[in-house]
Parts: C-alpha cells; sequence; structure tokens
C-alpha cells in the first residue's frame, strides 16, 4: 500500500469508526503492538476528530446530512473500509494541498498541513464558523462537515512525512462524472482571486524566472458574465458581503471564489429551465437544504444557457499568525530594498482583500432586469 492510500485509509478510519466500540476489549499485548505501529508509522497516522459534536450537529440538524448516509459515503458497498474509499485527485486549487474524493463524489478531503493554517481554523474561527453556517443558511462558505487532527506522537507526524490535519467538506462539483456518463458537456471550474495583487511568480522579470507549470498554479481568470436577474443577484451579493465580513473579523485573506459552469439542457417548451428540473442538480446531501436553486444545487443563468455553482475556499490563512506575519516583514522589506509591487494577497490586510474580492464577485455578474 503506497503514501497516497495509507493516508486516505487513516482518514477514512477516523470517519467511520464506531464511536460505540468497548473499551478494554484489547489485551494488554496488542493494545501495545498498536501503539508501538503507529508511533514508528510514516503515513499512516491516527486521526481524531476535531469537535465532532459541532460537525455533526450542523449536517443533521441543519444540512439534513443523516450519520448513516455520511459514514456509507466512506465505505464500499459491503459497509467495509477499503483502498478505494478515497481515491485521491491530487491538487484541484491555489493552495498547493492534497485532495481526496469519496467513492461517490460527495465529498472531498483536503489535507491543511501548515500549523498556521489548522490552528487558526481551530483556535480562532471554528466557533464562529459554525455558529454562521448554522444561522446563514445561503452562505457560500464551504460546508466543512469534519475536521480531523493527528492524535498522539509518531515518526510521520514529526518527520512531516503525511499531513496532520484534514477537512472533510462537501464536494459543488457532485454530479460531475454522472453528467459525463450521460454524454452532457464537460463543466467548467475556475478558482478566482483578485488578479491585481503582486504575484513573484508572474510580476518578476515578466514571468520568465518561473516555469509555466508554476504560473498555471496562479489564480484564474473568469473572462465573461454570470447573468443574473436582480433578486439573484442581490442575494448572492447579500451572501457574499456576509461571508467576507466573518472572514475579515477573523483576519481571513487569500481566500477565493470556486466557480462552476454548466452548459444548461435546452427543452423545447421552456425558454428558462429551471435548475430544480435539470438532471444537473442534485436533491440529495451534501447539496441541500437549502432546497434548489441555491449556489450549491446550481442557479441558472437569466438566458437559460448556464447553470452556475458557487463556494469560498481556502480561508485558512489569517494575519496574525507567524507564517503570515513572516511573509508580510519579507514583502514589505522587498518594497522597500528591491522594488515597489505593492502586496501579495497573503501580506494585505483583511479589509483590504475584502474590499477587492467583493469588486471581482461583483465584477463578473450582469444583471437582466426583467
Amino acid at each position: 500500500m503506497g503514501r497516497q492510500e495509507k493516508i486516505a485509509r487513516s482518514v477514512v478510519r477516523a470517519i467511520v469508526k464506531t464511536n460505540g466500540a468497548k473499551k478494554g476489549s484489547r489485551n494488554p499485548l496488542a493494545l501495545l503492538l498498536a501503539l508501538f505501529s503507529a508511533f514508528f508509522s510514516l503515513y499512516q497516522l491516527i486521526l481524531r476528530k476535531i469537535r465532532p459534536a459541532d460537525f455533526a450537529n450542523l449536517r443533521r440538524k441543519h444540512w439534513a446530512v443523516s450519520d448513516e448516509d455520511y459514514v456509507q459515503s466512506f465505505q464500499n458497498e459491503e459497509g467495509q473500509v477499503a483502498q478505494d474509499s478515497l481515491k485521491s485527485i491530487g491538487d484541484m486549487g491555489f493552495s498547493g494541498s492534497t485532495f481526496y474524493s469519496t467513492a461517490d463524489q460527495k465529498y472531498l478531503v483536503k489535507s491543511i498541513p501548515r500549523h498556521s493554517e489548522h490552528s487558526f481554523f481551530r483556535d480562532d474561527l471554528l466557533t464562529p464558523y459554525v455558529q454562521h453556517m448554522a444561522t446563514h443558511p445561503r452562505s457560500l462558505l464551504v460546508r466543512i462537515c469534519d475536521f480531523l487532527g493527528a492524535s498522539g506522537p509518531s515518526i510521520g507526524r514529526i518527520f512531516r512525512t503525511a499531513p496532520s490535519h484534514h477537512i472533510v467538506m462537501d464536494n459543488i462539483m457532485y454530479g460531475r462524472e454522472e453528467a459525463k456518463k450521460n454524454g452532457d458537456a464537460d463543466w467548467e471550474k475556475w478558482d478566482l482571486k483578485p488578479t491585481s495583487y503582486f504575484y513573484p511568480e508572474r510580476d518578476i522579470a515578466g514571468g520568465a524566472l518561473t516555469s509555466e507549470a508554476t504560473k498555471d498554479q496562479l489564480a484564474d481568470e473568469f473572462h465573461d458574465k454570470i447573468l443574473l436577474r436582480r433578486d439573484e443577484a442581490e442575494g448572492v451579493f447579500t451572501s457574499l458581503e456576509a461571508d467576507t465580513k466573518l472572514l475579515a473579523e477573523h483576519n481571513a485573506v487569500d481566500y477565493s471564489l470556486f466557480l462552476v459552469r454548466m452548459k444548461a439542457p435546452q427543452p423545447e417548451a421552456a425558454s428558462h429551465p429551471s435548475p430544480a428540473e435539470s438532471s444537473m442538480v442534485p436533491t440529495d446531501p451534501p447539496a441541500v437544504p437549502p432546497s434548489p436553486p441555491s449556489w450549491r444545487t446550481g442557479v441558472a443563468s437569466a438566458d437559460g444557457k448556464y447553470i452556475f455553482r458557487a463556494s469560498i475556499l481556502d480561508f485558512f490563512w489569517a494575519k496574525h499568525k507567524v507564517q503570515p506575519k513572516l511573509m508580510t516583514l519579507l514583502i514589505t522589506l522587498w518594497n522597500l530594498v528591491v522594488a515597489k509591487h505593492g502586496h501579495m494577497s497573503i501580506t494585505t490586510t483583511p479589509d483590504e482583500y475584502r474590499e477587492r474580492f467583493l469588486k471581482m464577485c461583483r465584477g463578473i455578474v450582469e444583471i437582466k432586469d426583467d
């Protein structure tokens, strides 16, 4: 079993392990061997759920996801933990973290390897996030269903051969594989951030010092418009305002808008197809509630040509943590000594980042008045 498979198995075991297992069922020798094996493991760390009651409450009471359905996504058809319970899908976004997908595509598992990021989420943002998601059903913040952290010492944790923390989040690309099987056009996706900031990979020597592969990891640009009716546009702007206010209040910067676009089916008798009637829009967890249409299930453009989904991702970089402080100092010195390029998206202030982020979001929306 390779590194990726061992990491995946650790995650799955933390999700599906039986909370009601009897204590003391192992004999002392078996327990000692298990602890010995865990300590010397390079990749298969013992993970525990962090604040499990809070996430379970969100899933059950606010997102209508039953425990049985949630756990089933991490098991095979026989209800067992298998090697293919999670599938590695590499680096899907700008953050550089490792991603896994459940076999049914409903959930993604993302590693949070940096201490500054997982400690920020655990110590500063977790409680406000849980409260916000419970009171803002149409929030665009990605729905985090579980937060896992390494438990106990191990060689793999000391030498960082495996990530010590992971989040489980819903997958707004859910349904893509089924759509492809049905012969539908492939879905388009963008990882959007304000591009007016200083990006060394792009802006130093015109990008000549960096490979194209590295530059491809920078934030995307959406060279089009999302055509929305006024009430839909005002609704998403209201959600974005509330979500980014929460992030700014807790010093988060560098988050992104993950945007998905699908070609809408064109029924002969309907000039404006309803996303709720489209086979592209799931009506089962993790997409609801609220009921469709929503930005998790899909919002139809005003011209009926496309269905859009969107979610705010990667809100773990906080200005008050040690690593962000060091990066801010380095960029400040760079601007003073070498060349004045301005701040990066990871070194600007939370309020300034929020302002540019909201301006970017408003800039890709065009309002159609009926």
